[in-house]
């Protein structure tokens, strides 16, 4: 049985993969949490502005891929790739990530995306971030970065 909780999950990554971050918060419910591991734990606000920042940011540059959705009527994955240049090195990084939701309401009421840091690091910011990218310092920049650009974009 398809259960209405994956048709939100196929609109959440069929929006994502054409771009459209107004689209995908239709897919959050108000109370919703966002976390992984570049920016930590986000509210329903900071998320939606935190896909709406990725996209404009990738200037058309971000190709996202999504298979493997699977839900129950409280549950659901999903697997899926973005690849892009990220914008402060333009260096192209193509990131696996695990996505787990939680379902209220028919909507996403939680939503955790896992990713090797260490592996978008290197990909991202070159030897550096290769060589670095595992240590809780890195580790901590990288969200403390994360964050505070998302805090400038909500501050537009």
């Amino acid at each position: 049985m398809i259960h209405t909780t994956h048709n939100v999950l196929l609109k959440f990554y069929d929006s994502f993969s054409k771009l459209d971050a107004k689209r995908m918060a239709e897919c959050y419910h108000p109370d919703a949490t966002f976390t992984d591991p570049a920016f930590g734990k986000l509210n329903y606000d900071e998320v939606c502005a935190m896909w709406k920042m990725l996209i404009e940011r990738s200037k058309g540059n971000l190709s996202v891929e999504f298979f493997d959705l699977k839900s129950s009527k409280k549950n659901g994955t999903a697997k899926w790739v973005a690849t892009y240049n990220f914008s402060k090195t333009d260096r192209k990084v193509v990131n696996e990530i695990y996505a787990k939701f939680k379902f209220q309401d028919g909507l996403i009421i939680k939503h955790t995306d896992s990713f090797s840091l260490w592996k978008w690091s290197g990909m991202a910011l070159g030897l550096k971030g290769y060589l670095l990218g595992w240590t809780p310092f890195m580790r901590n920049k990288i969200r403390e970065q994360a964050k505070d650009s998302l805090n400038k974009f909500l501050a537009k």
